[in-house]
């Protein structure tokens, strides 16, 4: 490349590089988009649920399928209300009595209970045992991982106490891998579940922001 061509090379490259955040963003929003019209859109079964809600009123798929949405949405307003003022306790207490006694439903329907409850407000205590830790693989001061905690309460394998926590995957924290791990290892975090998301999310890039950045190395004279 001749030093002529060079700056035109550099000014486009410098282009590029600025126009790749937006073009990323607008990537993700798009796939995004379609995944869930994938899930939720006309054609999918919870669409085709919404069509059959409002089609009788709307007379077309597309306009029965908003007014299914509408009646949804106006359904989760009032089961909203109701939570807000404490009267769906019974009910709640009907529908977990019921659930927690179908055998392989229950499991099932305990863990997606659970799982709902780290996020929602105002829920019991017991709901929220998944908290944050570090996990130092090889004891405090080896390789660290940020970790969900399932539960405070260790269990006994080959005469040493364990603890199981979940160590997500990064970008899509909702998976990972379950691992039992020596209670000594395990320290507690002090960031919140949506530090956790949010760290895995952005594969690290969020890392100084939830947890502080290291202050910089002086160098010598």
């Amino acid at each position: 490349m001749t030093g002529s061509h060079r700056p035109l090379v550099r000014v486009f490259l410098t282009g590029l590089l600025a126009a790749l955040p937006l073009a990323a963003t607008l990537a993700i929003l798009v796939w995004l988009v379609q995944l869930l019209l994938q899930w939720v859109g006309p054609g999918s079964l919870l669409g085709s649920v919404f069509v059959a809600l409002g089609f009788g009123l709307g007379g077309t798929a597309v306009l029965g399928y908003l007014l299914g949405i509408a009646f949804v949405c106006a359904g989760l307003f009032a089961l909203g209300l109701l939570v807000e003022t404490g009267l769906q306790r019974g009910l709640a207490r009907l529908v977990d009595g019921v659930m927690l006694r179908i055998p392989v439903v229950r499991t099932v329907y305990d863990m997606v209970r659970r799982m709902v409850g780290l996020f929602a407000p105002g829920q019991d205590d017991s709901l929220r045992s998944m908290s944050p830790v570090w996990c130092h693989f090889g004891g405090v001061g080896g390789a660290a991982a940020l970790a969900l905690l399932g539960s405070p309460e260790p269990v006994l394998l080959e005469g040493r106490r364990y603890l199981a926590v979940m160590v997500p995957t990064s970008p899509v924290p909702i998976g990972g891998g379950l691992l039992y791990v020596p209670e000594e290892w395990v320290v507690r975090a002090d960031i919140g579940i949506d530090a956790v998301t949010s760290i895995y999310v952005s594969m690290g890039l969020t890392s100084a922001q939830h947890l502080g950045a290291a202050a910089p190395v002086r160098q010598g004279p």
